[in-house]
């Protein structure tokens, strides 16, 4: 009985493994070459299970404006995420709430680079504020962290 439980065991593992594989989260994260800021969100969103691919670029902002992200949202780095671009150091929590709630928006955005934010050094010094990127004039919160 040990043997078939172990055996059983093995197979479960065995088929686990591309369906685990499959489900890691793709990314496509744009940034400027000399970016180290980058590269540190970039090591946050792998350790939180997202499989990334990054593309260095000189002309950063042509992605931002082909991608809807008004000058005022612009953040470091533009991130493609399910359809979906996320501007800048945007915290986990609020990257997951985007990706289950499926809004119809272009994206969020945490503008800027706050300190203390996901891949910046420093302490948060006040709650950080994602706001839409849908389009509208006017942008809305997205959420608060």
């Amino acid at each position: 009985m040990r043997i078939l439980n172990t055996a059983a065991l093995a197979l479960a593992l065995t088929l686990a493994g591309p369906v685990l594989a499959q489900s890691a989260k793709q990314a496509t994260l744009y940034k400027n070459p000399q970016c180290s800021c980058c590269e540190e969100y970039v090591k946050y969103l792998r350790e939180s299970g997202f499989e990334v691919k990054v593309v260095t670029t000189h002309d950063l902002p042509l992605v931002k404006k082909e991608h809807g992200v008004p000058t005022d949202l612009e953040g470091c780095h533009t991130t493609l995420v399910d359809d979906y671009v996320v501007e800048g150091h945007v915290p986990l929590k609020s990257l997951n709430k985007l990706l289950t709630e499926r809004p119809a928006i272009k994206g969020i955005s945490l503008p800027g680079m706050p300190m203390g934010s996901p891949g910046m050094a420093g302490r948060k010094m006040e709650p950080f504020t994602m706001y839409e990127i849908s389009g509208d004039p006017t942008p809305k919160i997205f959420a608060v962290e």
